[in-house]
């Protein structure tokens, strides 16, 4: 759609990765934290109900990815070192940047351990938080749809070095509304933000999430943010948030 559609735009829904939050923090940060941090963090938690049930999640992951041929890790029922076949394995699924809804539950639970003790802060470009008033200003809702766990979210945009941000966020969505590449979440989301989907705004780094949300009738551009592309910018892509829905 034509950026002159904008106008028409009630919600801003925001990808992360290379959109609100820089890669390399994603991936150098956070990622990194979370791969230290499994052993220690399931040995000393592992029996808290909540992390048993994203443990048997994982289990049944594990089976899957088995049946599907991609020879994980091995974690064989009744495992005589369950803790060690199940780091081995989120290991495994890191390595291979899954998506999966167990792992991304593990590592929000990870992160938040390294929010609270000071050891992690969020990170936004700095266009962002400028970007979220005016948004805010002009009568627009903000959501977010990542990847991540809506936990992560909240941590993240709760500790960035300008603020807490989450006030002026309505809505967070993460794998369980489904994967991003697929049309019918953003269907979902838009039923759940009880906005048309035309009324919708989403921004991503990624060109599959940006089409699968077009489908569903969303209004979408890609964000080309300037570190991570060449000089050359493709057709209707963003380079930063000063560019939408200005003053």
């Amino acid at each position: 759609m034509a950026r002159a559609d904008w106008n028409s735009v009630r919600v801003v829904l925001l990808d992360i990765e290379g959109t609100t939050t820089p890669i390399d923090f994603v991936h150098k940060t956070l990622f990194q934290y979370a791969s230290r941090n499994v052993e220690p963090f399931l040995a000393a938690r592992s029996g808290e109900p909540e992390i048993r049930s994203i443990l048997q999640d994982l289990k049944a992951e594990q089976s899957k990815d088995v049946a599907a041929g991609l020879a994980p890790s091995e974690w064989p029922n009744n495992s005589r070192n369950e803790l060690r076949d199940c780091v081995a394995y989120v290991q495994w699924l890191m390595a291979r940047d899954s998506k999966c809804v167990p792992l991304k539950a593990l590592q929000g639970k990870i992160w938040q351990q390294g929010f609270e003790s000071g050891e992690l802060h969020g990170e936004v470009y700095a266009d962002v938080p400028p970007a979220f008033a005016r948004w805010r200003r002009q009568g627009r809702d903000i959501a977010i749809y990542s990847s991540g766990s809506v936990l992560a979210q909240r941590l993240l945009f709760g500790s960035v070095i300008s603020g807490n941000l989450t006030g002026d966020i309505r809505m967070f969505f993460d794998p369980v509304v489904g994967a991003k590449a697929e049309p019918g979440s953003y269907v979902r989301i838009a039923d759940a933000l009880q906005t048309p989907p035309s009324k919708v705004l989403f921004l991503s780094d990624a060109p599959k999430e940006i089409d699968a949300a077009r489908v569903a009738g969303m209004q979408a551009a890609l964000c080309e943010r300037p570190a991570l592309s060449d000089s050359s910018q493709s057709d209707g892509a963003i380079r930063d948030f000063d560019e939408i829905l200005s003053d």
